[in-house]
């Protein structure tokens, strides 16, 4: 194919045929001949007469151009032109097609399996045997073969929520000479080079690439006591304004979003950071965050346990003394947990009533009858009490002789210091943490030593109680179970009074695995080793959480690695739970960085949106003959055929007489305007009664109905429109209302036969009696007999009253009621089949056909509820005061189930039925 710019030629050698251009303007110069003068006396009897009919001496230039531009035109035409056309020699021998089909290729997925499809079908036509690999899957030497084999395989695949392992792919080609077609990510993986390398070892390489930007979101961070959320581009362009969404569970337990922050790149930034401060009871709930309007695993951030601050409760032996800070018990408490947890300071009977997560004394011995009883009972219920030993609970008689509830252990009378009766010959060092600790892993600084104790009795469960000790064995921190609540003793002050503890980083840390504080962001490989982690919740390539399945709890050791590298096919990327905690595995680590994949010169790069090739030919031949018609016009009036502007006028409309539209086809459909204005977008539709108040508020209620699912829901209804059932066709409409009259005629044959199609094909028909009583259409009401009378012609399938969980009770909106202008009255809609009529066990909703109900029957005057003005007022009361407009909301929702419904079917029925439906597939 000859290319010229962006235009290639089919057939190119009929361009030869322009170099005859300026043989053929002399030879049209030539025609007519120019006369021969003579002089002739007699001529001067013809003077004043008048030559009706002239005739030019020569073809003036410009109608010479003219028909020169049009067997150009022509020529061109026959030429073949395409407009973009892909130019690229055949290939030959077998075909590879590498995609790279990691979470980044999910951006654009759809154009991506476009673009393999037409390699498949580009190979198919030359005869090239091909095989195709997804690089995030294992390596595996693929095979070649047919296209046909590939052709229904392509559309199957689906990218993998992890990035593409491309190193060990290098091992894994296949044997012999091949093309390859890379499609591409765009972004620089680990073996890249190597992977290139080896493909260009065995034949050419072109890549084809997506222009669009890469984005992704990083992990939350604490700050300051907010939440920090960092998001990354690749390529770094111009300024990017983002939204980020806080998403979680409702108190109800429905997901919703809880926040939304804005986050700003600024030009040729990469990064991006905003802090989000939340109130910890609605932070607590957040489950993920996310990028607005970016569906990919890597614009998602799972939340796990290490985001929930916990609301800690201090509470001293008696006030802080002014001036003696550094001797008071929660001041080193406060320094500790106030960057990490809500602090809640006051009286016992206070703080419990604040259902704090843990509470915290500090040297308090002795509690009232009624505060014992309270702190029992809360952590019973799961809380953590943590106590602190000093100078009041080591003069004490609590827990001497027998032990007491709110203490892990007894303890022996007095305590232990440096040079006392029980006394140490120097201070004592910790002992390194026993496997079974809490604070397994941690490494006790050399500098914190203990002065002085409590000592515990020498119980025989003592040992297992003990979960940190001196390096002489005695107990130092020990602990007990109380219900679904702990019991947690220092048997050290909580100042610096008799030990160096808390003046250390060990503090802090001991504190965080008692679960006190927030845990660190992102746990470190000790803390994950020695367990095993179960998956809970798993993410796709797109974002979208699902059920881990089967999948088994994988080791602690290879979850820190996924953790630190990023998820493996192994390892997928989700929340994983612990003995006490859950740990998020997210895409994008704190410190992930982009890079542009830079490909060699020898490698061609293609972008993924290439311009449709467009052929011209019609085109050029519409101009060649548009210009051979100018000719003709021109001609005719060089002649003075053409005596007047009109008569040019009509002679240029008769000539493009061919080109206009067949006439025929405005015949085979006299009401053109109606089927535009109703397919040109959603249109809601009532049927017209001949009342002219009936009608019109009709009109004005799809209006105000429209005008709701406009704000709140994707579907943008037009104008509603008026049908008579009568002569227009009904089936461009998705919904009819039918406000019944009593004087309404019944419908012809003809209508009959439209309605029951229509019926039949999917559309559904809201009848309305407007009088408040259903039982009309058992004749009860003039508007009852009327409906009977209509519905006598009519498909109708068996009705019932719409029992509770049908779906158009959550279609949109969860509903109970169905209220219009009347506030009660029961609704019919299509009846279940009886052998459906149960739902099957463990269902909360019985397994509902998957139609939509073609008609639905009620009294309640919806339209009138609906109704609004051009301004959007609503014209007509219903009920008193709020709640008559509490009443005219549940209308308005009812009617946006009712289009929910009609537009996408029993949708939530086969969501509550997946399980089902799988089991049913897979059998």
């Amino acid at each position: 194919m000859f290319t010229l710019g962006p235009i290639g030629f089919a057939t190119p050698w009929l361009l030869l045929a322009l170099t005859a251009l300026p043989v053929l303007w002399f030879l049209l110069r030539a025609v007519p001949p120019a006369p021969i003068r003579r002089r002739f006396p007699g001529v001067a009897l013809l003077l004043g007469l008048k030559d009706d009919e002239a005739e030019t001496d020569r073809t003036p230039w410009w109608l010479l151009l003219l028909r020169m531009l049009a067997v150009a035109a022509a020529i061109v035409a026959f030429a073949g032109p395409i407009l973009n056309p892909e130019a690229r020699v055949a290939g030959s021998g077998p075909l590879l097609v590498v995609v790279d089909g990691g979470w980044a290729d999910a951006r654009d997925w759809p154009r991506r399996v476009e673009k393999a499809e037409a390699l498949v079908a580009e190979a198919g036509a030359a005869g090239r045997p091909l095989a195709l690999v997804r690089l995030s899957d294992a390596p595996e030497t693929a095979a070649f073969q047919t296209a046909e084999a590939w052709t229904g395989r392509v559309a199957a695949l689906e990218p993998q929520p992890w990035a593409p392992a491309m190193e060990p792919w290098a091992g894994a080609l296949p044997e012999g000479r091949f093309e390859t077609v890379w499609l591409s990510d765009g972004l620089d993986h680990p073996g890249r080079g190597a992977l290139l390398a080896a493909l260009q070892g065995r034949g050419t390489v072109r890549v084809i690439e997506s222009p669009r930007p890469v984005l992704a979101l990083h992990p939350a961070r604490f700050d300051a006591g907010k939440v920090v959320l960092a998001a990354s581009r690749m390529p770094a362009a111009d300024a990017l304004q983002l939204e980020v969404l806080a998403r979680g569970p409702d108190p109800s337990g429905i997901e919703r979003e809880l926040a939304r922050l804005p986050l700003a790149f600024a030009a040729g930034e990469a990064r991006a950071e905003a802090t989000l401060d939340l109130p910890p009871e609605l932070r607590n709930r957040i489950t993920r965050f996310e990028l607005a309007a970016t569906r990919t695993a890597g614009a998602v951030s799972l939340a796990d346990d290490s985001l929930k601050r916990r609301k800690v409760a201090l509470i001293g032996a008696g006030p802080d003394q002014e001036g003696l800070q550094l001797l008071s018990p929660l001041h080193y408490l406060r320094q500790a947990l106030e960057p990490v947890a809500e602090l809640i300071e006051g009286s016992l009977s206070d703080v419990v009533l604040a259902n704090p997560d843990v509470v915290v004394l500090a040297d308090v011995a002795r509690l009232t009858q009624g505060e014992s009883d309270a702190l029992t009972e809360w952590v019973e219920a799961g809380g953590l009490l943590l106590r602190f030993a000093g100078p009041r609970l080591a003069a004490s008689d609590i827990s001497r002789f027998e032990e007491d509830p709110l203490l892990p252990v007894r303890l022996r009378e007095g305590g232990r210091t440096v040079g006392g009766a029980m006394s140490w010959g120097e201070p004592k060092a910790l002992a390194p943490f026993a496997e079974g600790s809490p604070f397994y892993g941690l490494v006790a600084p050399a500098d914190v030593v203990v002065r002085a104790q409590v000592l515990a009795q020498p119980d025989p469960q003592l040992a297992e109680r003990t979960i940190a000790a001196l390096e002489d064995g005695t107990p130092l921190v020990t602990r007990k179970a109380l219900g679904d609540g702990q019991v947690v003793l220092v048997h050290v002050t909580a100042n610096a009074e008799w030990s160096s503890l808390p003046l250390s980083g060990l503090f802090v840390q001991m504190l965080e695995r008692l679960a006190v504080s927030t845990r660190a962001a992102l746990p470190g490989a000790a803390e994950l080793a020695g367990q095993t982690w179960v998956p809970e919740e798993l993410l796709d390539a797109w974002g979208r959480s699902q059920d881990a399945g089967e999948m088994g709890g994988v080791a602690g050791e290879a979850l820190a690695a996924a953790i630190a590298a990023g998820p493996t096919l192994a390892l997928p990327p989700g929340l994983y739970a612990g003995e006490d905690r859950r740990v998020a595995l997210n895409v994008i680590g704190p410190e992930t960085r982009f890079l542009p994949a830079d490909w060699p010169p020898s490698v061609p790069v293609e972008g993924l949106e290439r311009p449709e090739a467009q052929a011209l030919k019609g085109a050029f031949l519409t101009a060649a003959l548009a210009l051979l018609l100018l000719d003709v016009l021109a001609a005719l009036w060089l002649a003075g055929r053409l005596s007047g502007l009109r008569r040019g006028v009509a002679v240029l409309a008769l000539a493009l007489l061919p080109l206009a539209p067949d006439a025929r086809a405005q015949e085979a459909m006299p009401d053109d305007a109606l089927a535009l204005e109703a397919t040109t977008a959603v249109v809601l539709a009532h049927v017209l009664t001949g009342d002219a108040r009936v009608d019109d508020i009709a009109q004005a209620g799809l209006l105000g109905l429209g005008d709701k699912l406009w704000q709140r829901t994707s579907v943008e209804p037009q104008l509603p429109i008026g049908v008579d059932i009568e002569r227009d066709e009904l089936a461009f409409f998705p919904f009819l209302y039918w406000p019944v009259t009593a004087d309404q005629p019944t419908p012809s044959a003809k209508a009959y036969d439209k309605l029951n199609q229509y019926l039949r094909t999917g559309g559904m028909i809201l009848f309305d009696t407007r009088d408040a009583d259903v039982a009309g259409y058992g004749a009860a009401t003039p508007e009852g007999q009327a409906l009977q009378r209509i519905a006598a012609g009519l498909d109708v399938p068996p009705l019932e009253q719409m029992p509770p969980d049908h779906v158009l009770t959550r279609t949109f909106y969860l509903l109970h009621d169905f209220p219009g202008r009347h506030p009660r009255g029961p609704i019919w809609v299509e009846a279940a089949p009886m052998a459906e009529a149960e739902a099957p066990e463990g269902m909360p909703f019985r397994n509902l056909n998957d139609g939509v109900t073609p008609v639905v029957i009620g009294g309640n005057d919806w339209a009138a509820a609906w109704a609004v003005d051009d301004g959007g007022v609503p014209l007509l009361p219903v009920g008193r005061g709020m709640a008559g407009e509490q009443q005219r909301e549940i209308a308005w929702r009812f009617g946006i189930n009712l289009i929910m419904h009609v537009l996408t079917g029993n949708y939530k029925s086969d969501q509550v039925h997946v399980p089902a439906l799988l089991e049913r597939l897979g059998q």
